[in-house]
């Protein structure tokens, strides 16, 4: 018996694939169980960048107050209006799944609105390709896209060592 469980049906994130399909963008209502409240003293071009440069779209507003973006579900972001932000991005960052074919679009919006935004992409040895974008609040944020899972790679036999095993979904 294994407490391996895949979740996968519950997740808007397709399966990685060089041709999976990015999901539809999600404007239902539910109880959010998780999301990032990111200050902004500009809260016009915030809401301008994340929607032009990230894909989000503005679900929810409180006219200079707050905004509320959505992407796919599950992938919410309160923008919320304050008198300053921080001079640096933070150490820490927040990460947002993504499809392959998402993340080269990403990095030219973002440049185009922003130049010295967007650090990467670069894939990783947990086979994803990420690319890093710095805010106009100067919040780090990751797109990440999953590469297709090769079962007879290093990476494979190294977690089936350590007792997990990804079978094909």
């Amino acid at each position: 018996m294994s407490d391996y469980y895949n979740a996968f049906e519950m997740s808007p994130v397709p399966v990685p694939g060089p041709d999976a399909v990015a999901p539809e963008l999600f404007r239902g209502i539910y109880g959010m169980p998780a999301f990032v409240t990111i200050p902004t003293s500009d809260l016009a071009a915030s809401v301008d960048f994340w929607t032009r440069g990230l894909g989000f779209f503005d679900l929810f507003s409180i006219p200079g107050t707050l905004v509320h973006l959505r992407r796919w579900a599950f992938q919410d972001v309160l923008l919320v209006s304050a008198e300053s932000v921080p001079e640096q991005a933070p150490a820490i960052s927040f990460s947002f799944a993504c499809v392959l074919s998402q993340v080269d679009s990403i990095v030219e919006a973002c440049r185009a609105l922003r130049p010295d935004s967007v650090d990467g992409p670069r894939d990783t040895p947990w086979t994803t390709r990420d690319v890093t974008v710095i805010t106009p609040e100067n919040a780090r944020i990751v797109f990440t896209a999953a590469k297709p899972f090769d079962p007879a790679s290093q990476e494979a036999r190294d977690l089936e060592a350590i007792g997990i095993r990804l079978d094909s979904r």
